[in-house]
């Protein structure tokens, strides 16, 4: 065979490397292998995103200038190369976070502002240094807030509950076995009833709390807003919507999280019935004899939760913060044993 335009001494091994690497070496002096190319020294990928070890939940305390709030943060996979997440900040609810870097232990990500009036970004820095994480907030302020964080617990019962006998969590009269936090009180007790006369302090048992059966009545005014903190860290939403189509962010639904599946309200200035069970993350929703949410699993804190320590026993509270709303007939039925 002809190799046009190459020497007729050239033995037939360098044609075929040459032709292969598209070098020419001198003849007589080429060697095998070849050198290394550029493609082959390259050095080895990162791992892959699947196994980024800060996926899952995460319980974050911040550190403002007001004192420490509660914050959480999810992490999850999207297709095979892409993480995303979820943030819920000291209030407002749960955002979406459309990408998540992560590299060499470091995460970042930035998201939009929701009820801050400024129009920057939020942007969270971390480092990941085993099963606790570590890092700065900055606000769409500009304030610097660091945190720290730890893994959520699953908090997976490993069997059903036995439940003990029922608690009356208001005498009727006055305010005993409460306590308020958040501003001057408007609670006031009147007839067996609790009355919350404008926007004020919300309203906390003494008590405390781990797996339960609570049933409450409200009176929601038009235009007015509350919430049931069950351990003091997950609002099931209270207001006066008429929109068929529900929300999360709409009465009964677990702000920001779970979505009923119809508005069973009976519109404001009527007095309606909740019934809620919450056994580990999982709960049930009963408005007006309706399930509106059915052994859903609540993935982590709400705004507005009094602490991120998901793992421990927390109180029945009552937002008195967003306007007037009334409440009777508090009863809860606590496990008397619910193995974790």
């Amino acid at each position: 065979m002809c190799h046009r335009g190459l020497p007729r001494s050239l033995p037939v091994y360098f044609v075929i490397v040459t032709a292969l690497t598209g070098t020419v070496a001198a003849a007589g002096h080429s060697a095998w292998p070849p050198a290394r190319t550029d493609a082959t020294t390259a050095q080895a990928p990162e791992p892959s995103p699947a196994r980024a070890p800060v996926i899952g939940r995460w319980d974050l305390t911040v550190q403002g200038p007001k004192g420490p709030y509660p914050s959480w943060l999810e992490v999850t996979l999207s297709g095979t190369r892409t993480l995303v997440g979820r943030f819920v900040g000291g209030g407002g609810s749960a955002r979406p976070v459309s990408r998540v870097d992560f590299k060499d232990g470091s995460l970042r990500f930035a998201i939009p502002p929701q009820w801050e009036k400024e129009t920057s970004d939020l942007v969270v820095d971390a480092q990941l240094a085993g099963d606790a994480l570590e890092g700065t907030l900055v606000t769409p302020a500009g304030e610097r807030h660091r945190f720290t964080g730890r893994r959520a617990p699953s908090l997976r019962r490993n069997s059903p509950p036995v439940w003990g006998q029922p608690v009356s969590l208001f005498n009727g009269r006055d305010l005993t076995g409460w306590t308020t936090f958040g501003g001057p009180s408007q609670w006031t007790a009147e007839a067996g009833i609790l009355k919350n006369v404008k926007s004020g302090a919300n309203l906390v048992t003494t008590g405390t709390f781990t797996d339960f059966k609570l049933h409450v009545e409200v009176n929601c005014p038009k235009g007015s807003n509350s919430g049931i903190y069950l351990r003091g860290r997950y609002e099931v939403q209270v207001e006066d919507s008429t929109d068929p189509e529900p929300h999360s962010v709409h009465i009964g639904g677990i702000y920001g999280f779970l979505v009923p599946n119809e508005n069973a309200s009976l519109g404001p200035d009527a007095w309606q019935a909740f019934d809620i069970t919450l056994v580990g993350r999982r709960v049930t929703v009963v408005l007006n004899g309706k399930t509106i949410i059915g052994d859903q699993t609540i993935p982590g804190i709400t705004g507005g939760a009094l602490d991120s320590d998901e793992g421990a026993s927390g109180p029945i509270y009552l937002q008195g913060d967003h306007g007037a709303v009334q409440f009777r007939n508090l009863v809860i039925t606590p496990a008397v044993s619910s193995s974790n």
